[in-house]
């Protein structure tokens, strides 16, 4: 069997206040039950650790030996307890998170900064995948989603909702005119996902009363990618508030047949395991990216 720190606990309280009566009162215990901690402690080790009388209590030389490390024991789980605690107070540590990379790029950088200030202990570790992952196989604390969810095995935080519009230059729209109805959206080149549904799906109804699929003439796997093609002038795009609200408020970007837009949001969550433990270092994370994400009123 092994060693308790109850046992310990209870063999170092007698040895320093000198009797079990007293190491009862102090660990808030019966006399009988200390009696009981020391006489297992003995029986795990096979040695006698005190001799003991009615008088005096004394320490054999192989107790002597086993108090030093006891000592020792007891007080790397009193830092170690001291250190988790103050990380409560002070989140520290590596924080691994993945996001698709507009994600990454327009929400999370631009917090960097901000958030390394106010939390200074902590390490971020910034990852970019535009495809879902494994988050135990690539070690990550956070994952961001956007979509909806179909994994049970994680726990998720809404973090809001992203609309979808359709975008593209004004450069593009005076060379090649802007489209005044969905019809007219088959005369231009139109920028999607290599992925199948539903990133190819964008909120304007067809004549059928379902949203619009397209096939795109110009496809990308990412969406940072297809917001360059955008801005290069290459076509239409459907893309999240998210991902151009800095663009529109420049005047890089217009958004093409709002009226025939519908009010279409794609979910965005923070996705972690469901059993784990959060730490504070995700708790405050998490806490700050929803601050500045409702302040800023991006979802």
């Amino acid at each position: 069997m092994k060693i308790t720190l109850e046992e310990l606990r209870a063999w170092v309280t007698v040895v320093d206040t000198g009797s079990i009566t007293a190491a009862a009162e102090q660990l808030h215990q019966t006399s009988s039950g200390i009696s009981r901690a020391l006489s297992r402690l003995e029986s795990k080790l096979q040695t006698t650790l005190l001799h003991r009388t009615t008088r005096r209590l004394a320490l054999t030389e192989e107790g002597t030996i086993f108090l030093e490390h006891a000592r020792q024991i007891l007080a790397s789980v009193e830092q170690a307890e001291e250190q988790i605690a103050q990380r409560r107070e002070m989140p520290a540590g590596r924080l691994r998170v993945n996001a698709a990379t507009p994600f990454m790029l327009h929400v999370i950088v631009p917090l960097v900064a901000e958030f390394t200030e106010a939390y200074p202990l902590i390490q971020l570790e910034l990852n970019t995948d535009d495809v879902l992952i494994d988050l135990l196989e690539q070690q990550t604390d956070i994952a961001i989603r956007i979509g909806e969810l179909r994994d049970s095995s994680i726990r998720a935080r809404s973090l809001g909702c992203s609309r979808l519009r359709l975008m593209a230059t004004p450069a593009y729209l005076a060379r090649h005119g802007t489209p005044r109805s969905v019809e007219e959206l088959a005369q231009h080149r139109l920028i999607g996902f290599t992925q199948a549904e539903p990133h190819n799906t964008w909120p304007i109804w067809r004549q059928e009363g379902e949203l619009l699929h397209i096939k795109p003439d110009l496809a990308a796997s990412s969406g940072e990618t297809i917001r360059q093609l955008v801005l290069a002038h290459q076509g239409i795009a459907r893309m999240s508030d998210f991902v151009t609200h800095q663009d529109v408020a420049n005047g890089r970007l217009v958004q093409v047949l709002e009226a025939e837009t519908r009010d279409v949001r794609l979910p965005v969550n923070a996705v972690y395991y469901r059993n784990s433990t959060l730490s504070s270092r995700i708790t405050c994370f998490l806490d700050f990216l929803q601050q500045k994400i409702d302040a800023s009123k991006l979802l």
